[in-house]
Parts: structure tokens; sequence; C-alpha cells
């Protein structure tokens, strides 16, 4: 050989030598935390899903550490701190209770937020544009999203004169609980329905609550999301096939499960939407430059069988539009 060429042939295998090496060595492991009020897996776990589509896998290049409050809204803090100790590269949040738990627990480590209807009136961000800090997310409210409910709900149930409205007070920021109820005040005058306020702040309001309504004889009834609301979907749902009242819920487990309907977000996206969050911030994007993402794709359920059996008539129309009909 050569000499030229020997030392051309050692001079590239030197070179060679640390980028094989280099080649060879093993990718990140991101480490992943969860944090939410429910007792265990929800539909948060689809945000892992999303990862999944992205190449981060469970096992392979990511580690879980998941956190379950079990409606229990004082262990969040708790929950948290114990995730802000493990030194996380992205807690995922879900509820805005446990969103607020983890600001509180680490100003470090990114947050990316799950159903939070109201993250700039929960104090959460500075703004959806501009959250700043640490944490960001998607939202589950959109303007007009409460007055649709309403409006699809006197669609099916015409001669409802009255409506009752269960709410939680705290249960949002009050910028929004207002603007709820406002434009439910505004569509309530459209259509010529007379609107009742049902507060019920914990589990066990709803009894009385319901109890209520049934005196008053409303026609249908809207509950609004929040905390209180979600824990206890099964217990509303229940009081409200007892006394046989139409109801149009947030959450389309429920129309599923035996309410009338349910308009809400659609959730499948909303998580693939958090997912790209997460995975813009593991390859090094900072949370407080990712714009708060409201939702834009919304999913109707119809249960036909609950419509039946409370002598309703959906419209056909009404039926060809919905994304789920249950019969």
């Amino acid at each position: 050989m050569e000499r030229r060429g020997f030392i051309g042939t050692l001079t590239g295998g030197v070179l060679a030598a640390p980028l094989a090496v280099q080649a060879q060595q093993p990718a990140k492991t991101a480490r992943v935390g969860t944090l939410s009020l429910a007792a265990g897996p929800t539909r948060t776990m689809d945000v892992f899903q999303g990862l999944r589509e992205l190449d981060w896998v469970e096992g392979r290049n990511l580690v879980v550490e998941q956190r379950w409050a079990a409606g229990r809204e004082k262990v969040l803090p708790v929950l948290a701190a114990e995730l802000a100790r493990l030194k996380l590269d992205v807690i995922v949040t879900s509820t805005t209770l446990a969103a607020q738990a983890a600001k509180q627990a680490t100003t470090t480590i990114p947050v990316v937020f799950t159903f939070v209807a109201d993250p700039v009136g929960s104090d959460l961000v500075s703004s959806l544009a501009r959250p700043g800090g640490n944490i960001t997310g998607v939202t589950t409210l959109a303007a007009g999203l409460v007055a649709k409910r309403m409006e699809l709900l006197k669609v099916m149930v015409p001669q409802a004169r009255g409506m009752a409205v269960l709410w939680q007070p705290g249960g949002f920021g009050e910028e929004t609980a207002q603007n709820m109820r406002q434009e439910i005040d505004v569509a309530a005058r459209a259509m010529k329905v007379q609107i009742r306020y049902i507060e019920a702040r914990r589990p066990e309001d709803l009894e009385p609550a319901f109890a209520s309504m049934r005196e008053a004889r409303v026609g249908a009834l809207l509950v609004f999301p929040g905390p209180m609301a979600f824990e206890a979907r099964e217990r509303v749902a229940e009081h409200a096939t007892k006394i046989r009242l139409p109801t149009m819920f947030p959450w389309r487990e429920r129309a599923e499960a035996g309410g009338l309907a349910s308009y809400s977000t659609n959730f499948p996206d909303m998580f693939r939407r958090a997912a790209t969050y997460v995975d813009k911030i593991l390859k090094g994007a900072k949370p407080g430059d990712l714009p708060v993402e409201q939702p834009t794709k919304f999913e109707l359920v119809i249960n036909l069988k609950t419509a039946k059996a409370l002598g309703l008539t959906i419209p056909p129309s009404l039926l060809a539009r919905a994304d789920q009909v249950i019969e």
C-alpha cells in the first residue's frame, strides 16, 4: 500500500471511530409524568398514544410516572410535589385543579395541561397567545360552545319552556363563568326559554339540586362543565334518569352511558395536539413560547335509546349531523 493511501485510511478510521461510538449511544430517555384528579387511567392516557405516533415509546425511550388523586382535591398538591421531586422532563395534567397544583409545585419543569376550560381566568397563563412561564397546553372551551349545547338540547326537547343549568360556583374563573352564563341568557331569550340556575358545589349538593329541578318542573337539563360535575358525572346521570329529565352533557361518556346527548370537544384530537406539545418540549421548545390551543373539532353524541325511553322524537336532520347515534 502506498504511504499516502495508508495515511488516508488510518485518518479516516480514526475520524470514523468516534462517530461510530456516538451512533451506538442510546437515544435519550424522556421522563414524563401525569397528574389527574381521576381515580385511574382516563382519556389523558391518549396523550401517550399520540406520543407513540411521534416515536416516543414507553419502555424504549420513554418513562412514565402516573399520579391519580381519585377525586380528592386536597391530595393534588402532594402528588404534584412528588412529581416535581422526580425531576421529570414534562408533566401532563388533566383538569384545572391538577394544572394549578403542578404550577405551584414547580417553576422549572414544563407542564402541558388538558381539560382546562379557562387557562387565563384560572391564572395558569398570562394569555393564550403568550403563556409565559413553564406551562401551556390545550383548552376545552370555545366561544359559543355552551350556547350551542343549549340550542341542540332545545331541538331535541322542543316542548321545554324551562331549562335547568347545573353549575358549580368557583368551578371556573369568574370571568369564564360570567361569559358562559351570558351566552346562556342570550340564547334563552332568543329561544324563549326560562333558565333556572341550580348550584352544586359538592357531590352532596346533587340530591337537593335535583329535588329543586323536580319541584320547578323544568323540561330539560344542561350540565355546565366543572371539576365537581366531572368527578360526580355518574351520580348526575343517575339523578337525571331517576326523574326522567332529558340532559345534555359536556362529556360523551355520559351520553354513551345513558344520558340523552353530549356535545363536546373532540377529545382524541385534543390529546393528539397535547402530544405534539410534549414532543416539541422534549425536543427543546419552551412551553412559554407555545400558544395555548383552543378546540377546533367538536362531536355530537345522541342516545336514541334514551330518547325513546323519554318519549322524545329526534329530528332525522339532527341524527344525520351526529358523530355517534346510540340505538
